[in-house]
């Protein structure tokens, strides 16, 4: 469905502001929600030439009828344009809309682009590579340390890292991107104004701060269910490929998965425990060829179109904060022993202490000095693994 490019001749007399206005009206008018819109910015030269529109007209466009007409041909409440206008000011959002040359270039390229985005943040240039990270909300500690490693693995190599702030696997990737000095794009099932999860506000502006935050919704769009299917085109459009880290037999993760690969995209999945449920999804993926078997980031790179991307030592040392981490290089002894031993994957103790050759007398007290100095992360059923 073509949408406005920026670069189009404008139909003469074109009144952007105007053009604004309308697109924020139609979005507020019962009935028209964003797949009716889309389908009424296809039909029609601009937003405005919508509302100027015959009754007869109207319904000729795909999925209006003479109800979503007539409410389209009466609205006229320049009230609540006014406030989601001044709402927007008071969140510090912008709309990016399909004649903006901010509009990703990317998502005009999928079968159905959104309408508009509200925008909290700024996106990067149109050349810049991004790449998205999905996964459950019911993931494992092994999931999450994943997702935040390639989240900060991508970032590093100067992508941007997609997700849709939802928690775990979602959350994980955010914040590796952001730990790691890089930035980083949440799509939202709900408006902008109204962050769901909410705890997650903070995480929010985080990525506003050096990314944006992004949703097809009215600013304080409630976080209803069909939403998060929705807008997970918008997360696999945005990017060259779609990584699943953790994801169960069904899940949102899958459905970002199937639209990448509909949208022409690489789709990439970490594999896991074959007794874990939630490996179940991505491990499937790997088994029915739908998506490549990932180990490290560099598998990744392997796939994706030529890009110029970052080396994993390029990001700014000053933007290398939070990711820089405790430093093991001066432990000896059976700390040294105990920390070589472990990796991101949890084991536990008496796993270690038959590979180490220690007693559980020395290794516990010594696991517990090196979770004090933030080297090591204890789990339910004293596992451990590398912080």
């Amino acid at each position: 469905m073509r949408l406005p490019l920026p670069d189009d001749d404008d139909p003469p007399g074109r009144d952007r502001a105007s053009d604004q206005r309308a697109l924020i009206g139609l979005s507020l008018v019962s009935g028209v929600g964003p797949q009716r819109l889309r389908a009424l910015l296809a039909a029609f030269e601009t937003p405005s030439a919508i509302f100027r529109a015959s009754r007869s007209t109207l319904t000729q466009v795909d999925g209006v009828g003479e109800q979503t007409a007539e409410a389209i041909l009466t609205f006229d409440d320049r009230a609540s344009v006014r406030h989601e206008m001044e709402r927007a000011d008071d969140l510090g959002a912008s709309l990016v809309s399909p004649w903006d040359e901010r509009f990703p270039n990317r998502l005009r390229e999928i079968y159905d682009p959104p309408a508009f985005l509200w925008m909290r943040g700024t996106l990067p240039e149109s050349d810049r590579p991004m790449v998205t990270v999905v996964g459950t909300r019911r993931c494992t500690d092994y999931g999450r340390t994943q997702a935040h490693h390639f989240g900060a693995e991508l970032a590093r190599r100067g992508f941007t890292v997609v997700s849709g702030l939802a928690y775990g696997i979602d959350a994980a990737a955010h914040k590796g991107a952001l730990d790691a000095g890089g930035r980083t794009i949440a799509v939202l099932g709900s408006g902008i104004g109204r962050i769901y999860p909410q705890k997650h506000t903070a995480l929010a502006e985080r990525i506003a701060e050096s990314g944006a935050v992004l949703s097809e919704y009215g600013l304080d769009a409630e976080p209803d269910a069909p939403h998060f299917p929705e807008r997970n085109r918008i997360v696999s459009g945005l990017a060259l490929g779609t990584l699943v880290v953790e994801s169960h037999a069904e899940g949102g993760a899958l459905i970002t998965a199937r639209l990448a690969v509909e949208q022409n995209r690489e789709v990439f999945a970490v594999p896991g425990a074959i007794t874990k449920n939630s490996s179940r999804g991505t491990n499937r993926l790997i088994q029915r060829g739908h998506a490549k078997l990932v180990l490290e980031v560099e598998d990744m790179l392997e796939e994706l179109p030529a890009v110029t991307v970052k080396e994993p030592g390029d990001v700014d040392a000053d933007t290398v904060t939070a990711g820089s981490g405790p430093d093991p290089s001066g432990l000896s002894g059976d700390a040294s022993v105990l920390y070589d031993a472990l990796s991101a994957t949890p084991v536990h103790v008496d796993e270690l202490c038959e590979e180490t050759g220690l007693d559980p007398s020395t290794a516990l007290p010594t696991l517990l000095k090196l979770e004090f100095n933030g080297l090591v992360r204890q789990l339910a059923g004293k596992q451990f693994r590398r912080s």
